[in-house]
């Protein structure tokens, strides 16, 4: 009895020895493109739990994108390093020649202690990269590759996060808050939860690419006018009347784009929240459809990303500029006040000014570099918004489906129509700038 014991518990540990015996080919373990959407939706779902606004959560975004992708740019000889392209961005960490790494690793270390510093919600994260990194130990790779790879992960995620606290953020964290002046044509808070105006400073943030944040200021709201017959009139009529006609697509296309982080909802006296993903939050989506649908590398995938987030970073830039430097009045505040006190829009508006329409800019820079990257004509059906139930919508080009994000808010009755048209005209300048800037 006691020999059979010894000489079952000898296979045992041969058994467990042979799993945990380290493989040759450890890369295929972490190389698939697969990955990198996984850890990007995991990142996505803390900014949803978290509740970013949308600019911070475009910033929530850009720098794990782009430590993510200064890593694993150095398995292909093509990709480019963004320093000194990028403003303030100086020399990255080069690897140990003498140290083997795997770059895929190394590039996830990176992507997740960069999106840690970032957010709230640390154990989430933290969780899911460490039970990764113990599925790998369970799988053979090596220990030494895996020690050296997450050493030189941090080492480019302590560089980025160096050149992340430079961008004024920290310091705009401590700003007055915007004081409303009640000057007829001007902002005030919404309903039903008057919230204040989110990020008044955000034109002080650096830009990655664009010179500044005045670079390209669009073209200024029509003058506030009440008088019956006046330009300003007909826009705001206009809003009125597309809400009150609005059909199933219409509405439907609405709520698709509605991509407000923190609805609220009020039944009697109660009053609560739903989370959602923000605009920038959809397009991340809609890159890794895009990413998938192509089959691109690992490398690749990071890339799309790292130059999406770019564009969504500094389009919120530009369009915040503008909002607090034109300080316009919500078509519901107007309606309301003037001419219908019982008028709602279809989408709840969000606390900020009007012009421009924000996601009529970031859709428009996002999909111009998204169709420098794949392609004039690329056809999608997008499913991001399917896990907050509402249906997946087909589109034959991203330009396509940033022209309709951009209707969408004279649809829900949140825009007029010169901030979504010079809106959209804002955010193709950001992006054929960064396109022509980043040469990509």
């Amino acid at each position: 009895m006691m020999r059979n014991l010894i000489v079952t518990s000898f296979f045992l540990l041969l058994l467990l020895g042979a799993c945990q015996q380290e493989i040759e080919n450890y890369d295929e373990l972490v190389s698939d493109a697969s990955i990198v959407n996984d850890y990007m939706e995991q990142l996505t779902d803390v900014i949803v739990h978290d509740i970013f606004s949308p600019p911070v959560a475009a910033r929530n975004y850009v720098y794990p994108s782009i430590a993510g992708y200064e890593v694993i740019r150095h398995l292909d000889p093509n990709l480019q390093s963004f320093a000194g392209r990028l403003n303030g961005l100086s020399k990255i960490p080069e690897p140990d020649s003498d140290k083997k790494i795997s770059f895929h690793l190394a590039s996830l270390q990176a992507f997740h202690l960069v999106s840690k510093a970032l957010i709230f919600s640390e154990d989430s994260l933290h969780n899911f990269h460490t039970n990764f990194i113990k599925e790998l130990d369970t799988k053979g790779f090596p220990k030494e590759v895996k020690e050296n790879s997450l050493a030189y992960g941090k080492k480019v995620s302590d560089a980025i996060l160096k050149w992340s606290s430079t961008d004024n953020y920290k310091e705009t964290r401590s700003f007055p808050k915007y004081t409303v002046d009640y000057e007829a044509g001007t902002w005030k808070p919404t309903p039903p939860a008057y919230l204040s105006s989110i990020e008044p400073h955000w034109n002080k943030i650096r830009t990655m690419v664009l010179d500044s944040a005045t670079q390209f200021i669009p073209k200024p709201p029509t003058k506030f006018d009440l008088t019956k017959g006046s330009k300003f009139y007909i826009e705001m009529m206009e809003v009125y009347d597309a809400v009150a006609k609005a059909d199933k697509e219409m509405t439907e296309i609405a709520n698709f784009w509605d991509c407000n982080p923190y609805k609220m909802n009020q039944t009697g006296h109660v009053m609560f929240a739903t989370k959602k993903i923000t605009p920038g939050g959809h397009w991340i989506g809609i890159t890794k459809i895009a990413s998938e649908k192509s089959n691109l590398s690992f490398e690749k995938t990071f890339e799309a990303y790292a130059i999406c987030s770019i564009a969504l970073f500094d389009g919120f830039i530009s369009c915040w500029d503008e909002k607090y430097r034109s300080k316009l009045i919500r078509p519901e505040t107007v309606i309301n006040e003037h001419f219908d006190e019982n008028w709602l829009p279809i989408l709840q508006t969000p606390p900020f000014p009007e012009h421009t329409s924000g996601h009529s800019v970031i859709s428009r820079a996002a999909a111009v570099v998204l169709t420098d990257i794949f392609g004039e004509n690329f056809a999608f059906e997008d499913d991001t918004e399917l896990q907050y139930g509402l249906p997946i919508r087909s589109f034959e080009s991203f330009k396509a489906a940033s022209e309709e994000a951009a209707i969408s808010r004279l649809y829900g009755g949140i825009h007029y129509r010169p901030a979504i048209d010079y809106g959209v005209e804002q955010g193709e300048k950001v992006g054929n700038f960064i396109v022509k800037k980043l040469e990509i």
